[in-house]
């Protein structure tokens, strides 16, 4: 019997406390796609709707796409941008009724002025037009923060398994699966959700957490277990439900996927000092790279990652670099659109003087003073993302001073691949020192070419440290704010 589907996609990550809003722009300037008209360089959260298109089609189902927008994460979203693009998804879906189905690719971390959780305030605006009996599924980015009133709202959830996002395609067809069974009424999905009762970063490239995400995919083969993720949480937003939690869909065993969740909740906790990933200053930082015999050495700018929600300027590892005389070195990249415009305007082969990055304020460091040449212009520069996913970068150009080279751009992103700076023309052969803006999505891509990768902590928007985050909101007890957050049982209000 032929079904009707509804697909649509709204989401970002918000840095709470970061300096720029989140506006309507920052859309526009991300991803934005109307009725599924996807531009042959898909954004990763639009590719599950494609996805989900291709599998309805298979089977001769009707599919509805609504909006489709996504935007890089920065601070908090203004109010009247979420409203329009909700109340858009609500107008398609209701112009659309009756569904047999909704499915919507989410981030899980949107939150905007009036509003702590976007992706909870949408599936119950959703919930109160389809009615009781219409599935809701969704897929959602590992770093999303689940509420109860969100779990109530929907009929299965499925969350990235990796970190960095290489997994999301085979998520968006494990949707898709629990969709199919539910409506042809092979399957009664079921929610199962534990509180960890943690706050932090956990890199699945590296163990224990490896070997937690493969006893996550083995508990799926038990009977009546359809799948089971691991909501990380985004630490940098100030709000009670902000966390880890671990999700498992039982096929009408609530109980089973109860215990299950909780057991996994706490081998979580037992691993969690092992599982923080190790991060060096700028004094270790600078030993390293004078003591290296070979290149290239990679640095990665954590707490300037535009994809948790920085600027993308700051200069703290530039600076060190040009102090202690560093060079065969290539920074990818800083985003000052200003200095773009101003190199396309001095054109191609010129030598300028340019004050570069520091601009967003005190946590991005003091400007670079250089004479700047200018070695390639690009107008709308798409460099590669996770998987086949593209990301836009804008207007781009490349310089050079004093034996450093520069990716500048006039489009917030984060570096996740090496054509960040092959695709805008800067050979990597013979170079010393590579400076990623990213937290850990690169590190899939970039350890394939080098066996020195490293984190760097400098000042910036995106502090590792979670004791120093202004968490003033966040549910308590919870780890590390509350050494044992176990202690007498204490209740947790989220």
């Amino acid at each position: 019997m032929t079904k009707h589907i509804f697909t649509a996609c709204l989401g970002t990550e918000t840095h709470t406390w970061a300096p720029l809003p989140t506006n309507t722009k920052a859309f526009e300037t991300s991803y934005l796609v109307r009725n599924g008209n996807h531009p042959a360089m898909v954004n990763m959260f639009g590719a599950p709707l494609q996805i989900w298109r291709d599998r309805a089609k298979a089977k001769g189902w009707q599919v509805t796409e609504g909006l489709c927008a996504f935007a890089t994460p920065s601070g908090l979203t203004v109010k009247s941008t979420y409203e329009t693009l909700r109340n858009e998804i609500l107008d398609q879906l209701i112009a659309a009724m009756p569904v047999d189905g909704v499915m919507l690719s989410l981030h899980g971390a949107m939150v905007a002025h009036g509003y702590d959780d976007c992706e909870e305030d949408l599936v119950i605006e959703i919930r109160a037009i389809v009615g009781p009996d219409v599935p809701i599924t969704c897929e959602l980015d590992l770093h999303c923060h689940l509420s109860r009133a969100f779990i109530d709202n929907v009929t299965a959830i499925v969350i990235y398994k990796e970190y960095p996002h290489i997994d999301f395609a085979e998520r968006a067809d494990e949707v898709w699966n629990l969709m199919e069974g539910a409506l042809d009424g092979r399957i009664k999905p079921e929610i199962s959700i534990y509180d960890c009762r943690m706050i932090g970063l956990f890199h699945t490239t590296r163990q224990p957490m490896q070997r937690f995400v493969q006893r996550m995919c083995d508990l799926e083969s038990q009977d009546n277990i359809l799948s089971i993720s691991l909501g990380h949480g985004f630490p940098w937003a100030n709000i009670p439900h902000v966390g880890a939690r671990t999700v498992v869909i039982t096929d009408a065993n609530r109980p089973e996927g109860d215990k299950i969740a909780e057991t996994l909740g706490r081998e979580l906790w037992e691993i969690r000092d092992q599982i923080t990933p190790p991060i060096i200053d700028l004094e270790y930082a600078k030993e390293k790279i004078l003591s290296a015999k070979n290149g290239p050495i990679i640095l990665a700018d954590i707490a300037d990652n535009p994809g948790g929600g920085a600027p993308g300027d700051s200069t703290f590892i530039v600076h060190m670099l040009i102090a202690n005389g560093i060079t065969d070195c290539a920074v990818g990249g800083i985003w000052d659109p200003s200095a773009v415009e101003i190199c396309m305007s001095a054109g191609l082969n010129a030598t300028i003087d340019l004050r570069l990055g520091g601009k967003a304020g005190p946590w991005s460091g003091p400007p670079i003073d250089i004479k700047a040449k200018i070695h390639a212009i690009h107008e709308n520069l798409y460099i590669k993302g996770l998987g086949n996913s593209k990301r836009r970068i804008g207007d781009t150009v490349i310089i050079s001073a004093d034996g450093i080279e520069y990716v500048v751009h006039a489009v917030r992103s984060q570096n996740v691949h090496p054509s960040y700076f092959t695709d805008a023309g800067i050979s990597l052969e013979n170079k010393k020192v590579l400076i990623v803006k990213s937290m850990q999505h690169f590190y899939s891509n970039y350890s394939a070419i080098s066996k020195s990768v490293y984190y760097l902590s400098t000042p910036g928007i995106v502090d590792h440290n979670i004791k120093r985050l202004p968490l003033a909101r966040v549910a308590r007890p919870v780890w590390p704010l509350d050494e044992n957050p176990w202690a007498n049982d204490i209740k947790r209000a989220w």
